[in-house]
This record gives structure tokens, C-alpha cells and sequence, in this order.
């Protein structure tokens, strides 16, 4: 009869497995998940993009309405100032408003600079626009491909993906809550996922480091949960090399020609 430890080491290797399938469909498909996420990101930041290059093109329109009100307004004072001359009673009066009319005409030259500059802001703006609403378009186009091809790969494996993390809930019930951690805790700093292996060929299945003979006795034995010493995963049972070179004896005369 199978021991505790024996239970909780077959167990772990059943997640093992369904793990190990798990990671193959992810494996399947590949970075795909990654690129909708980053081009939801960028598609994102593009229509922002577009957004603001608007509204300063808005605030453009109304700086140019604010500086041609400041022209008119010179205009008006111009007008003013011209009348004023005409009745002065010295010099002194006289170039005072002068001073004033040139004054006002600095702020129309200097508007009309503006009114010059904003528009051509308004026109690399619009090119900016219509540059960016294309690379938008291209984007949207490159993302509904990706997530075709992502729904494509996961209609596939639904169901079976489906049905392995159902018995993947179904065994990790049966296994204590400390054990779990453990087993994700290693799987999380390994770089191929195994968590759990067995010994093959007198080597740890992980990282492929020599196991002692004896610590081989001790895993066979499973009276405690073994780890290897070199790379810390669990080590849930030793494959007997004799009983594997017998099989694939038995298959060669099997296969050999009877006289």
C-alpha cells in the first residue's frame, strides 16, 4: 500500500503533468498575448496622440481670433491717436502720440508675425493628424489580425485547456495548501517550469546533476519529500534503468526475424 509521502509524490507529479501540457499550449501561443496587450497599449496612445494634436489645434484657431482682435483693436487706436494729432497744442503732445501710433503698429506687425506662425502650425499639425490617423489605421489592422490568429489557437485548445485546469483544481484539493506553494514557488524560479521530476539515468531530471546512490534509495524509498541538492526541485521517484534497457531488449527480438 502506497505511503503519505508516496501520495503526495504521485500527486505532485499528476500536477507536474497537467502543468507541463498547460505550458505547451502557451507555448503555442507564443507572444501572441504580449503583442494584443502592447498594441492595445500603442493603439491607446496614438488616439491620445490624436486628441491632443486637436485640441491644440483648437487652441491654435483661438490664439489667431485673439491676435486679429488685437489688430483691430491697434487699428481703433490708431484711428484715435491720428485724430488727436491733428488738434495738439505742442510738440510734446504731438510725439507723444506718435510714440503711441508706432507703438501700435509694433503690435500689429508683431500679431500679424503670429497670426503668420500659427497658421503654419495649423498646417504641420493637420499633416501631423492625418500621418497619425494612418498609423492608427495600420495598427487596428495589425491588432485584428493578432487577435484572430490568438482565437484561432484558443478555439482550438478550449476544451482541452478547459478540462486540464478542472483536474488541475481537482488535485491540487488533495494536496496540502504548504505543499502547493512550494511546488509554484519552485516552478516560478526555474527556467523549463518542472517543479517535480524523477531520476533518469542516475541524473536529476531538472538539471541533469548526478544523484548519489543513496539519496536514490532514500527517493525509492519515499519516507520523506527528497530535493535536489543542486537545483531544489523535487525529486518524486528514480526510473530503474535495468527494468528500461529490458523493454527495449524485449522490443528488438520482437522485431528480429524467426528462422
Amino acid at each position: 500500500m502506497e505511503n503519505m509521502i508516496g501520495k503526495k509524490l504521485t500527486l505532485l507529479l499528476a500536477l507536474q503533468a497537467i502543468d507541463n501540457k498547460l505550458d505547451a499550449i502557451e507555448k503555442i501561443k507564443g507572444s501572441l498575448p504580449e503583442e494584443v496587450s502592447a498594441l492595445k497599449d500603442e493603439l491607446t496612445g496614438v488616439q491620445t496622440r490624436i486628441k491632443n494634436t486637436k485640441e491644440d489645434l483648437l487652441t491654435t484657431e483661438q490664439a489667431i481670433k485673439e491676435y486679429k482682435g488685437k489688430i483691430k483693436e491697434a487699428q481703433k487706436l490708431i484711428l484715435k491717436y491720428e485724430e488727436q494729432q491733428m488738434n495738439v497744442r505742442n510738440n510734446r503732445e504731438y510725439d507723444a502720440i506718435t510714440k503711441e501710433i508706432d507703438f501700435q503698429k509694433l503690435e500689429i506687425q508683431a500679431s500679424e508675425k503670429n497670426i503668420k506662425a500659427c497658421y503654419e502650425a495649423i498646417d504641420n499639425k493637420k499633416v501631423e493628424i492625418e500621418k497619425t490617423k494612418s498609423l492608427l489605421k495600420e495598427k487596428k489592422k495589425e491588432l485584428e489580425r493578432k487577435k484572430e490568429e490568438l482565437t484561432l489557437i484558443m478555439e482550438e485548445s478550449k476544451e482541452e485547456e478547459k478540462a486540464l485546469h478542472i483536474e488541475r483544481k481537482e488535485i491540487v484539493k488533495k494536496i496540502e495548501k504548504r505543499l502547493v506553494h512550494s511546488y509554484e514557488k519552485i516552478r516560478s524560479n526555474v527556467r523549463n517550469r518542472l517543479a517535480v521530476v524523477t531520476v533518469k539515468r542516475e541524473a536529476c531530471g531538472g538539471c541533469f546533476n548526478t544523484v548519489p546512490p543513496q539519496r536514490q534509495v532514500d527517493i525509492r524509498e519515499k519516507k520523506k519529500i527528497i530535493v535536489c541538492e543542486h537545483c531544489g526541485r523535487i525529486l518524486a521517484d528514480v526510473e530503474d534503468l535495468i527494468l528500461e534497457e529490458d523493454k527495449k531488449a524485449t522490443k528488438t527480438r520482437s522485431k528480429a526475424p524467426t528462422g
